[in-house]
């Protein structure tokens, strides 16, 4: 979509008009991008009338307007792999329910394993997918290589394959949700930053903004990266930090590539996928420091291209014809941290995703809804509270981290 036509009366690319704001709201969501917008339309689609989502610059341009889209529910940790796994359900009938095209192509998703502990760890996530009802597998190196033609053969043990598994338009998503929730009676408002958050009687009052005060009961703190700020604003903890990643396009391929598997090097994180005529590259870079830095650079893709020399030699020498960098919102554990504040009443947040947030965006904009209801969420969130990390819990470690 062009960015004239985003909700919210954001209209080119220019500074955007002093938004018009609600002097009241019955919650206010912080942050437009996927898990905002999702959260802002399950809750308007359940009848929460007044919903205000609040974003300081366009839908979709920060985290969420720069990931590579996969969506799975190859995962080892059952909770993340219930939430994933209702996230994919619903971006299956995506169109249908929310009206909106995402370019879903269930490609499937690979891990490309070379380690034994690696392997061992795979095949006991896949075991445990299979009693949740998953049709994952694993696969040798054989049949690895007739799923995804560029894959070779020496130095690999297995893979384990989620044929249901694939990748999404992020942008298309947001877009969807936000439209969505405005026609349900959702206010959406664009170029404006928040500046504050009021409490009275330890409890969410008001919300200062550049465009002024909103008086509100919650608020839903979904600003991915820069979630411990908004955080902060309420005497909330919220332990998420930025961190720069990077993917690069290839020029178009003549002929196009065969329809792959969104392929993963597991030992390196190096991955690739279709991408229109061309393929999509990524690799997180273990020289990467943590910040708000979102400049391309082409550093990482020397180290990428050595991992690609072993695991799809014919794509290694591939030149690229740009790229993007976009952040991470990590947390110690790599788990995300979803809940209500027991400090702070009325004070919610989704946030710390380490890269599963699009994946996971459908399933949270459910749990978001419930929690501001009062109801019992679909899964048990108990593990994912920011609470963990004080309160002694033992961590839930994932091993199916990118």
């Amino acid at each position: 979509m062009h960015p004239a036509l985003l909700p919210g009366g954001h209209h080119g690319d220019g500074p955007p008009a002093r938004p018009e704001l609600p002097p009241s709201a019955p919650v206010v969501i912080i942050g437009g991008g996927v898990m905002g917008a999702s959260a802002a339309f399950h809750l308007a689609e359940a009848g929460v009338g007044g919903v205000l989502l609040l974003e300081r610059g366009r839908l979709a341009a920060g985290s969420s307007g720069k990931p590579i889209g996969g969506v799975r529910a190859q995962f080892s940790d059952p909770l993340n792999i219930d939430i994933a796994a209702r996230s994919l359900r619903a971006y299956r009938g995506f169109r249908e329910r929310v009206g909106t095209g995402i370019g879903l192509d269930r490609a499937g998703y690979l891990f490309l394993l070379t380690r034994p502990d690696d392997a061992a760890a795979f095949e006991r996530a896949v075991a445990l997918q299979n009693t949740m009802g998953l049709p994952n597998r694993m696969v040798g190196p054989a049949e690895a290589g007739r799923l995804c033609r560029y894959a070779a053969a020496p130095g690999l043990l297995c893979a384990a394959y989620s044929p249901e598994d694939g990748h999404a338009r992020p942008v298309r998503v947001v877009e969807g949700y936000a439209r969505a929730a405005e026609r349900a009676g959702a206010a959406v408002r664009t170029g404006c930053t928040v500046t504050g958050i009021g409490t009275e009687g330890g409890r969410v009052a008001e919300v200062h903004t550049t465009a002024g005060t909103v008086r509100t009961g919650a608020v839903v703190c979904a600003a991915g990266a820069w979630s411990a700020g908004i955080g902060a604003m309420a005497g909330v903890e919220l332990p998420v930090r930025p961190l720069r990643r990077q993917i690069a396009f290839t020029r178009p391929m003549r002929p196009r590539p065969p329809r792959i598997p969104f392929t993963i090097d597991f030992a390196s994180s190096a991955y690739f996928h279709n991408s229109d005529d061309g393929m999509l590259f990524g690799m997180s870079d273990p020289r990467q420091e943590e910040g708000f830095d979102t400049s391309y650079s082409e550093e990482w893709l020397a180290p990428f291209r050595g991992v690609l020399r072993e695991r799809a030699p014919e794509l290694a020498g591939l030149p690229v014809a740009g790229g993007w960098a976009g952040l991470y919102e990590t947390t110690p554990d790599h788990n995300a941290l979803i809940g209500a504040d027991d400090r702070v009443g009325g004070f919610l947040y989704a946030t710390g995703f380490s890269g599963h947030g699009f994946l996971q965006a459908p399933a949270v904009g459910e749990i978001v809804r419930d929690l501001f209801l009062g109801r019992t969420p679909p899964v048990d969130i108990a593990p994912l509270t920011a609470a963990r990390f004080t309160s002694g819990a033992q961590p839930r470690p994932e091993a199916a981290i990118v």
